[in-house]
């Protein structure tokens, strides 16, 4: 007769639910985040019309930023032909303004109509998506370094041959570009521009929490494994691309109206190169970074002018504050790398954590909190560490 051996229960700690805080928690952050919004907006609403303008600018990069963060920082890609879009997007808007609704500055006209405006904006979204859809059936099946080139071979066959349509560019003498009446001034352009930039915000998070959204992340982490669960892999990065135009179509229109002029000058493979940097210092994949990082690499030649030492230094050495800008961002892409693989969103993570809900800490939702009352309880101590109230 055989006795059986006395079952052994070994306790297993409970799985911590997730932390938020409570009612004052709350209101720490609302209250927080409205002296943050009537600061920022009390400023914005005094600014002086360059001041006005260079925030255009930075609103604009910061749209870029969020369309080429869908292909680098979502799919893992590589695109180096993005001021093709922008560029084409750009000449698109200006060219319907001009020469179809026929507002042309050479015969007196100074305003657009709001009309030709709406539909130019349009177009130049459009012209986004299907050059990104285009381009992408040819190139999505492929990755890395080949994609790379192909939409690096995208960006100079545009820049050669689309760009110098007179039709479409007017030559060296580029295309005009004027807004219509309510955004004449560069106040109203900025607020435009601003609002334009929350759209694409809310679009990228919701698409972010879409079902695409997902598909596209799992794609990011495997290919084959997502493909095992039945995602379309081509078509997926092909939704991603189309997005990534459509914001990039965006950008371009906004950036003839800002300047009121395009020129194929302003689109060449720096820009393109410029546009990657800012993405990897914000910190690819990540929303606000993104865009902080973009602002960044937008208003840094207009804050050297403000250094007065390194704005000397450079007019002494007969130097454009932007070369310096393309000096600089290799460096701290670099950095970046190195040092800090998140970019500026692994630096700001701790206070977006806690604006989310969550704990200031590196690590969301607690869990070094949560490990380390595990661990407490390993050791014999049955009392967990303190909850912090916000």
């Amino acid at each position: 007769m055989t006795t059986a051996e006395p079952t052994v229960t070994v306790p297993v700690a409970p799985e911590a639910a997730r932390w938020r805080p409570d009612t004052r928690g709350w209101g720490v952050r609302v209250a927080a985040i409205a002296v943050l919004v009537g600061i920022v907006s009390w400023r914005l609403a005094t600014l002086e019309g360059l001041w006005a303008d260079h925030i255009s600018q930075a609103v604009i990069f910061a749209i870029i930023g969020l369309s080429l963060n869908v292909i680098l920082g979502y799919t893992g890609q590589v695109s180096l032909g993005h001021h093709a879009f922008v560029g084409l997007a750009a000449f698109v808007a200006a060219q319907h303004v001009t020469e179809r609704a026929g507002c042309l500055p050479e015969e007196g006209c100074t305003a657009a109509p709001a009309g030709a405006f709406a539909v130019a904006v349009a177009l130049a979204i459009l012209s986004g998506i299907i050059a990104s859809g285009l381009l992408g059936i040819v190139a999505l099946r492929i990755k890395g370094l080949y994609l790379a080139l192909i939409t690096l071979t995208y960006g100079f066959v545009a820049v050669n041959s689309i760009f110098e349509i007179p039709s479409l560019t007017r030559g060296g003498a580029g295309m005009p570009a004027p807004r219509p009446e309510v955004f004449l001034t560069d106040h109203r352009y900025m607020v435009f521009c601003i609002a334009a930039l929350g759209v694409c915000l809310f679009i990228d998070w919701r698409f972010l929490a879409s079902r695409i959204g997902r598909a596209v992340l799992a794609i990011k982490n495997s290919e084959p494994v997502a493909a095992s669960y039945a995602v379309n892999v081509t078509a997926y990065k092909l939704m991603a691309f189309m997005l990534s135009g459509a914001f990039a179509g965006l950008a371009g229109a906004l950036f003839a109206y800002r300047r009121q002029i395009v020129v194929a000058n302003d689109f060449r493979f720096e820009s393109a190169l410029l546009w990657v940097l800012m993405v990897v210092v914000g910190g690819l994949g990540k929303r606000a970074g993104v865009v902080i990082g973009s602002m960044f690499f937008a208003l840094f030649p207009y804050l050297i002018d403000l250094a007065t030492p390194l704005s000397d230094l450079l007019s002494k050495l007969d130097r454009d504050p932007e070369e310096f800008t393309l000096l600089i961002g290799p460096g701290l892409a670099l950095l970046t790398m190195i040092k800090f693989p998140g970019g500026i969103a692994e630096q700001i993570r701790p206070l977006t954590n806690w604006f989310a809900g969550n704990r200031f800490t590196m690590h969301p939702d607690g869990k070094s909190r949560h490990k380390a009352g595990l661990l407490s309880r390993v050791r014999g101590n049955s009392t967990p560490p303190p909850e912090e109230s916000t």
